[in-house]
């Protein structure tokens, strides 16, 4: 592999210039990529844990440190936005015209690569206090071991490859944030036009022609006359990779809207069980097609109150099931509704696919301005909507902060002003002159 320079010290690499890494570094170097994607991780991490203040022998990271000190090449990126890194996935992809398998070190070893065919296997890894209520040390020491006993199956198949170990978010808050947080997730590498950013300009163009075209009302099912489901979304797509490229199909017109009646045949609910099954027909090729949504809900003991999950989401076509997964990332309390500006399987992706040999690896689905209710549905109207996103975002701590200072600023101006004291006598420059005498 060509020798690649470290960035200078402070300096954030962004999504462009990650791609010019992983360019540099496919294009010679191995093209089976072992990727070890953590939830959060920072710099700050190996600080603490890693020995850097003499105590090595308590590094949590030996197996990642052999394998930097045993490479032939390799390159540390202190710091990365969170969107770039969180995006590598589908650069990879891109890069490697191949989809992501899902593994696990047991996975792995019943697997046999070839250096000829490239492959890209992901090793997702937890990070922070598990159910267990593990440390974040535990859990790191953890995540080492699973790096050695995957790269020691990989010495054992003796084929190159290249490995990166990243993460989709930051585990501490970062001193500044990237310009490009307020990109998005899309990605554009630097020797050719991407296309994801054509669709993407396509899929904001129907947005707005739907917005001019009116505001259109949920997907209801109904159990005895009584609604039971509600669904809604500006926009419901599919894609299934094909010949290295992504053929994508739009379901919100067949969906949503005037003129639509989307087949709910399949469909149920009970009080701890819902399952909405949308029914098409001739989607990219196959003459039946269902997209399904797996929902239930229970009582947690910890927080006292029932919670419900998406549980999965299925595309079943021609006698075919694709599943992925949301339970982990899809909740809300269960008497109110779940909504996200953006539900994905590869972009920030809130749904995973089942397993690394589930024909899910092979589609994608988006869903934007999601929001679906599987329970104490009442009448036609969603309850109110717990969002994915947080409430206190950066911009609203800035303005909060901007604005304690300006009313700390205010009141020490006030208090000053209210200090000052006018004089109590004057002189008169047609009268006498007052006489101050020194004693007084």
């Amino acid at each position: 592999m060509p020798t690649q320079s470290p960035p200078t010290a402070g300096h954030i690499v962004g999504q462009q210039q990650l791609a010019s890494y992983l360019e540099k570094a496919l294009n010679v170097g191995p093209r089976n990529v072992v990727l070890f994607l953590q939830d959060k991780m920072s710099i700050e991490d190996f600080t603490m844990y890693g020995g850097a203040f003499g105590n090595k022998q308590d590094s949590v990271f030996p197996n990642l440190e052999g394998a930097l000190r045993s490479s032939a090449s390799s390159v540390v990126l202190p710091a990365v936005s969170w969107p770039a890194s969180n995006a590598v996935i589908g650069q990879l992809q891109d890069q490697l015209e191949t989809s992501p398998l899902y593994m696990d070190p047991e996975t792995l070893s019943q697997l046999r690569l070839n250096a000829s065919s490239p492959a890209l296997l992901v090793f997702r890894l937890p990070y922070g206090i598990g159910a267990d209520l593990m440390s974040a040390k535990e859990v790191l020491s953890g995540n080492d071991e699973v790096i050695g006993q995957v790269l020691s199956i990989m010495k054992t198949q003796a084929v190159p490859y290249t490995a990166i170990y990243t993460a989709l978010r930051p585990s501490r808050e970062a001193a500044s944030l990237s310009l490009e947080a307020g990109v998005g997730g899309g990605r554009s590498l630097l020797q050719y036009r991407s296309p994801y950013k054509d669709r993407e300009r396509e899929r904001e163009r129907q947005r707005r022609i739907k917005e001019k075209a009116g505001v259109y009302g949920p997907v209801e099912f109904k159990e005895n006359e009584n609604t039971c489901i509600l669904l809604w979304a500006k926009g419901l797509s599919v894609s299934i990779l094909r010949s290295g490229n992504w053929e994508d199909h739009d379901l919100t017109s067949s969906t949503f809207g005037e003129g639509a009646s989307p087949k709910l045949h399949g469909s149920s609910c009970d009080k701890t069980k819902a399952r909405l099954v949308l029914n098409y027909e001739n989607v990219l090729g196959h003459r039946s097609f269902k997209l399904i949504f797996g929902m239930s809900q229970r009582y947690y003991k910890v927080s006292a109150r029932r919670w419900f999950t998406l549980d999965i989401v299925e595309l079943e076509y021609d006698g075919t099931k694709a599943t992925f997964n949301g339970s982990r990332n899809i909740y809300a309390p269960a008497e109110y509704s779940y909504r996200c500006e953006l539900v994905t399987s590869f972009r920030w992706p809130l749904l995973v696919p089942r397993s690394s040999k589930d024909p899910s690896n092979q589609w994608r689905v988006t869903f934007e301005d999601f929001q679906i209710q599987g329970f104490n549905v009442t009448g036609s109207d969603f309850s109110y909507a717990s969002d994915c996103a947080g409430f206190f975002s950066p911009g609203i701590w800035m303005g909060l902060m901007t604005s304690l200072l300006m009313v700390l600023v205010l009141t020490y101006g006030l208090h000053m002003i209210m200090q000052l004291r006018t004089m109590d006598r004057f002189d008169d420059p047609k009268g006498p002159a007052i006489s101050v005498p020194q004693t007084e």
